[in-house]
């Protein structure tokens, strides 16, 4: 070395000092307030434990996207944040689709990754558990069943589980507001088929004159894609007792959030009924909760997993809706993260309003996925990084991260090394799974489902008795009529369908999605 030569200055533990470049970066993680702490700092192939990368807890309403080709660490990256959101007092609800997010309930345990990680981000790792519940859709899994009735469901997200077309939808629409404005409320789904071939019989039809009408052929397909649903086991997802989101937003008596788990590995075959099921839990938060602005810290932060599944095949109105929700949701406390491969399976007035970034590896093994790479890349900030080769190039557990700073700021495009979640990697024993469901508080609310007296029930126990009647010559006998047939064709339905118009303090109003805004 020559005299003119000068030796930088020595980082922790003797580390070189951060290059110019790396120091900028560093500079924009380096917050005030309190802030979740994601890793350290990548940079030129080494892991760097004295700049570490942090998000603030303020900034996480601002909504996010956590990204990345299957098998790169997206779901420990799910569980690292969760854990640091509920051991700062905010409740979060996971959606875990393939039943290994459980373990966060335990302590984790140390091994030799875990050692190795912990030391090159500089993490003085400890096993914790957090205090969880965990939910099932219908029930079906482990967990506390959660139920939405069908007027609550509402038609726009009906529409999409249903698979129906525009018109289709249309139709729907006009048979809820028809329900309604009569105060029928549909508590499931037999409810629904009840009313809506009542509408398309002889009585029904001048029920419909003013508002439009309700053709034959569309009524056909509603009722036949209902009976399919049906079929295929949904029934048990819609009717009572309903559940309330405001359970999600609680926290234990030790002041940490409480973590939400819904189980959705049961309805994995299910991908487009359990997607607009998450859009519906979100939905009914955003009804219920009053505006607050800008916190401190969220009320609540909400992990959509699988999120591509949302959109695909979305009518205009139900993409117009999931905009709005997640423009407006942000000043009532609460984030919203989506989990995806890439950010093209996110529409680009959505991905617009997610502030914070945690982007893992990305494969291009085929043109289509240099396409995705490439479209990834143009979503992300100018940054000192190559980044279509990083993205190619990064290892399980990291990732491209940036987030908003406290003064709502882009920060500098960051590879991180991400820390190591503190409680259990995976899921725990079914069996203790089961026995932390039953010794829940909400367990008795909502374990026993309800099928309370509603339309379908009280029409069908209106018809009277009557003797039977005496068979009839071969050709003259007909086809059975149904059981809606009956229901619809009895003098009480007609009776209740001119009656139910004077009930004017029953009306349900609706808002987003057309879900209903009353609690009932």
């Amino acid at each position: 070395m020559s005299d003119n030569e000068t030796v930088p200055p020595a980082g922790p533990r003797g580390a070189p000092a951060l290059p110019e470049a790396a120091r900028k970066i560093a500079s924009g993680y380096a917050f005030t307030g309190p802030a979740l702490d994601l890793g350290a700092l990548l940079w030129d192939g080494a892991c760097r434990a004295d700049a570490p990368v942090r998000i603030p807890l303020a900034v996480l309403n601002r909504h996010g996207l956590v990204a990345g080709a299957t098998g790169t660490g997206k779901t420990k990256t799910l569980q690292l944040i969760a854990e640091q959101l509920s051991a700062q007092g905010v409740p979060v609800f996971l959606a875990d689709v393939k039943g290994d997010l459980s373990g966060i309930a335990r302590p984790g345990q140390h091994n030799e990754r875990v050692r190795r990680r912990s030391a090159d981000v500089g993490q003085e790792w400890a096993p914790a558990g957090f205090p969880a519940e965990f939910f099932a859709l219908g029930g079906l899994g482990h967990g506390i069943p959660v139920r939405a009735t069908v007027t609550s469901f509402g038609p726009v997200l009906l529409a999409k589980v249903l698979r129906l077309n525009q018109t289709q939808e249309q139709s729907l629409g006009l048979i809820f507001h028809y329900a309604d404005t009569k105060g029928l409320e549909l508590i499931d789904l037999k409810d629904l088929r009840a009313v809506v071939a009542f509408l398309t019989s002889d009585e029904g039809k001048a029920e419909l004159k003013d508002i439009g009408g309700l053709s034959g052929a569309t009524a056909g397909v509603i009722l036949r894609s209902l009976t399919a649903f049906e079929a295929q086991g949904m029934t048990d997802f819609f009717g009572e007792p309903e559940f309330r989101t405001a359970d999600f937003l609680r926290t234990a008596e030790d002041g940490r959030g409480i973590v939400s788990v819904l189980e959705l590995a049961a309805v994995q075959d299910k991908p487009l009924l359990f997607s607009t099921f998450l859009m519906w839990l979100l939905a009914d938060l955003f009804h219920d909760l009053p505006e607050i602005g800008d916190a401190d810290k969220p009320e609540l932060v909400f992990f959509f997993d699988e999120a591509h599944l949302l959109f695909d095949d979305a009518s205009r109105a139900f993409l117009e809706s999931i905009t709005q929700t997640v423009r407006l949701i942000r000043s009532k406390g609460v984030g919203v993260f989506f989990v995806t491969q890439t950010p093209k399976d996110v529409p680009g007035d959505v991905l617009g309003q997610l502030g914070n970034r945690v982007q893992h590896a990305l494969r291009a093994f085929t043109p289509d996925d240099h396409k995705a790479l490439r479209a990834t890349v143009q979503t992300f900030p100018k940054s000192a990084y190559d980044l279509e080769e990083l993205l190619t190039g990064l290892g399980t557990g990291e990732a491209v991260v940036t987030v908003l700073s406290e003064t709502g700021a882009p920060t500098p495009v960051a590879a991180t090394r991400l820390r190591a979640p503190r409680s259990l990697m995976g899921p725990v024993d079914p069996g203790e799974l089961d026995r932390a469901v039953r010794d829940s508080s909400l367990h008795d609310r909502y374990a026993q489902a309800v099928d309370r007296e509603s339309a379908y029930e009280r029409l069908s126990a209106a018809r009277p008795a009557e003797p039977p009647p005496k068979p009839a010559p071969a050709r003259a006998r007909q086809e059975e009529p149904s059981l809606v047939d009956q229901v619809v064709g009895s003098g009480m339905f007609k009776s209740l369908a001119r009656s139910v118009g004077t009930q004017l303090g029953r009306e349900i109003t609706r808002s987003l999605f057309g879900t209903a805004r009353r609690r009932r």
